[in-house]
């Protein structure tokens, strides 16, 4: 650890939607700042104008809050240490590339995207590691005058040392070493005056005091760049840690042959976001506690950069949906509701203006089904019996359940008897049935599920006795008597 006030933060591109890559990126840096009552921030790197969109960043922006992941810093928030969008700090960025010329560290380079290309196809052809052959870092005065006059466009390349070697510490890999050779003179300011990555980073990075730098580890290669960035500056660099790779099964990088992996994806069917939270949290990092159920208070009191693992994490969508299940079943009738209320009222099941009573009701019915839910998305088809006058009872189960003049009389009776009940409740529908089943000389199972058929128009479901007391008196005593009306 440094003794500088941690201040982390998370650089997303708006050049697509967010995906859970970046969002756990965004989670640890969190996780790490709450930890050590650091800062948050928020910085948008939209560089690479050509693919910026403003959906992405809107996507960007709404996925973290939709995660829970408030940002202490950055659009739409604010703080001492802006613009927090590097599009508006294009000055900023020139005149540091300025002072690395004038320092000697850079150069300005005048050769076209048809020169490179061209360099590019015949390296290729004779197989020689691609990369610009430095062709303007020895230039003159004289001649980047000429060149000047010639109005070519230019842009400034960083004047990688030729020999000896970069390193680096990463707090997850030890020490990261890299022969100058094998690095380019990399831009470092395009010429249409925007910066590439490596100098916007290191540059605001410094600028707005970050102290740890935690991304993923696809970015280990750009490091050297940054480390010799800091030196030609004389700035002492953050620390740096690079999470695992996030893989599918397979062990192959997560694609989309995985499934979606967009995080406005898991909202749209129905994740929980404490749920994702902590799934996203075990994807590389694990609890000294050994526990896979944390709350947020708990990742934050746990977590630690020496616990992440450098192996590839794999994401495994069975355990996320255990996990969602887990936290379903951990919600309060209240919160199931509101949590499941876009998918049951998509469905029409539940109307966005609607009585107490009829709150209470979808209540109940979703508190039943709560037990079988993975995804919030799965409550409409697990609920929908409860809703509505009829049901559609398949095929298989009246040919199965509803044969013979027995389960007709019994069925019969069973709705005058529950009509009759003084108390409305399981305990009472139970024993008007299991009374009826002995005196019929009936198996109490084939009663029970000819009652569940004819009540829910499923062989599977909650509790019986549960689901005929939510359903309610009136709509289960006229479903038994519609049922012995079209299936005997």
């Amino acid at each position: 650890m440094t003794s500088q006030a941690v201040r982390v933060r998370f650089a997303p591109s708006p050049t697509g939607f967010l995906h859970v890559g970046a969002a756990r990126t965004a989670l640890f840096n969190l996780l790490f700042a709450r930890r050590h009552e650091g800062a948050f921030l928020l910085r948008i790197e939209d560089t690479d104008q050509d693919r910026c969109r403003p959906e992405f960043y809107d996507d960007i922006l709404s996925g973290l809050r939709w995660l829970g992941l408030e940002w202490d810093e950055g659009p739409e928030v604010g703080g001492d240490f802006g613009p927090y969008i590097q599009s508006e700090r294009r000055e900023i960025y020139a005149a540091h590339a300025a002072q690395l010329v004038g320092r000697g560290f850079a150069y300005w380079c005048y050769c076209t995207p048809e020169r490179l290309a061209h360099l590019r196809k015949e390296q290729e052809l004779r197989k020689q590691p691609t990369g610009y052959d430095r062709r303007c870092r020895g230039l003159g005065p004289s001649q980047r005058e000429q060149l000047e006059k010639e109005g070519l466009p230019r842009a400034v390349r960083f004047a990688t040392p030729l020999d000896g070697e970069t390193a680096f510490h990463d707090v997850i890999r030890g020490r990261i070493v890299f022969e100058n050779s094998q690095l380019d003179d990399f831009i470092i300011l395009k010429s249409d005056g925007f910066p590439t990555y490596h100098l916007a980073s290191v540059v605001d990075d410094r600028l707005m005091q970050i102290s740890h730098v935690i991304r993923g580890e696809e970015w280990i290669s750009s490091t050297p760049r940054h480390a010799l960035l800091y030196q030609a500056f004389g700035w002492e660099p953050p620390v740096f840690a690079h999470m695992p790779l996030i893989v599918g099964p397979d062990r192959q990088k997560l694609s989309k042959r995985h499934g979606a992996v967009s995080l406005a994806y898991y909202q749209s069917v129905g994740y929980l976001p404490d749920a994702l939270v902590n799934f996203l949290a075990l994807l590389g990092w694990s609890s000294p506690e050994e526990k896979e159920v944390l709350s947020r208070q708990e990742l934050i009191s746990q977590f630690s950069l020496e616990r992440v693992n450098p192996s590839p994490a794999i994401f495994d969508r069975t355990k996320l949906d255990w996990l969602n299940g887990a936290y379903i079943r951990s919600l309060s009738p209240e919160e199931l509701l509101d949590a499941a209320l876009p998918f049951m009222q998509e469905a029409g099941l539940v109307a966005a203006s609607r009585s107490q009573q009829e709150t209470e009701y979808a209540e109940n019915v979703l508190l039943l089904e709560q037990e079988r839910m993975k995804l919030l998305s799965e409550a409409p088809k697990l609920a929908s019996f409860f809703f509505g006058e009829e049901v559609e009872i398949e095929p298989a189960a009246a040919a199965k359940w509803l044969e013979g003049q027995s389960v007709r009389q019994a069925l019969q009776e069973l709705a005058q008897r529950l009509e009759a009940l003084e108390q409305w409740d399981a305990a009472s529908i139970e024993a008007a049935l299991r009374t009826l089943a002995h005196e019929k000389g009936l198996k109490q199972a084939d009663l029970i599920h000819a009652a569940r058929v004819s009540a829910t128009g499923r062989t599977v479901g909650p509790g019986l006795f549960e689901t005929l007391h939510v359903l309610g008196r009136e709509r289960t005593t006229r479903r038994l008597r519609r049922a012995v009306e079209r299936y005997f």
